[in-house]
């Protein structure tokens, strides 16, 4: 039974996420859901700002702090191993919930764009920047990241190898596509508001500061492996020629931060 409810608890958790996840890209983007970045009557200026950060802080505090291999030892002494990651997920996604639902909208419009060919590009970018985000999960190992293959190991009675360091693809150009494509996402928009301009300008200095975090983690994990690969690839932003790719594996992590 108790494999039973690990594997179900595993299994809800990522269900939760997958609907957060394409909830979040209606949300940043105002289309195809009841509640968005725009929706909604606006209140006093400074009383809805300061909602909105302690809303984005909350996220970025969960987060960080959940992802931290500190954290996770003292965190896996109450629940069991199996589930840690999928608690994670669970608990970033009823943040993320918290924040659509009390976000209040800032609709002062910072800037517009009008022409056809504008907004096309600037959409396309954005949805390249949320397939950019998808695809980098796949890349290392989805199952892994939102807690799927711990739970499933445990119900199968097996042991649960860590993922290769490896630097597939995207990794060997930026060392964190995932963050660069939320980034992107964020950023591109023919109709950027006030609100939006608050978020995109909060999510892209937490995503900064916790890169510093993660990487200080990867760096006391792999030592000098992860310094070789952090000076040979830049962070998010690729170089427009690129040196002799290096033949043994190296580091692609990448936590949900």
């Amino acid at each position: 039974m108790k494999k039973i409810l690990i594997l179900a608890y595993g299994m809800g958790s990522y269900a939760l996420f997958l609907a957060t996840f394409l909830y979040a890209i209606g949300f940043v983007g105002n289309v195809l859901v009841p509640k968005s970045i725009d929706s909604g009557v606006a209140g006093p200026f400074w009383l809805s700002l300061s909602i909105n950060v302690v809303l984005l802080g909350l996220f970025g505090v969960q987060h960080s702090v959940m992802a931290r291999p500190g954290f996770k030892h003292w965190w896996t002494k109450i629940i069991p191993v199996p589930i840690e990651r999928s608690t994670y997920v669970l608990c970033a996604s009823l943040a993320l919930i918290v924040l659509f639902w009390q976000w209040r909208p800032l609709p002062n419009i910072v800037w517009s764009v009008h022409s056809d060919v504008g907004r096309m590009a600037l959409w396309s970018l954005c949805g390249l920047g949320w397939g950019l985000v998808l695809v980098s999960t796949f890349l290392i190992s989805h199952a892994h990241l939102f807690g799927v293959s711990q739970v499933h190991a445990y119900f199968r009675r097996q042991q649960l190898l860590e993922p290769d360091f490896q630097t597939p693809s995207l990794y060997r150009y930026v060392r964190h596509p995932m963050q660069a494509g939320f980034l992107i996402a964020f950023w591109a928009t023919p109709l950027m508001t006030g609100g939006r301009l608050v978020f995109a300008l909060v999510t892209t200095a937490y995503i900064l500061a916790a890169l510093q975090l993660e990487e200080r983690d990867l760096i006391r994990f792999f030592g000098k492996r992860y310094e070789a690969y952090r000076e040979r690839v830049p962070m998010l932003i690729p170089k427009l020629t690129r040196g002799r790719a290096e033949k043994k594996p190296m580091p692609a992590a990448e936590n949900v931060e």
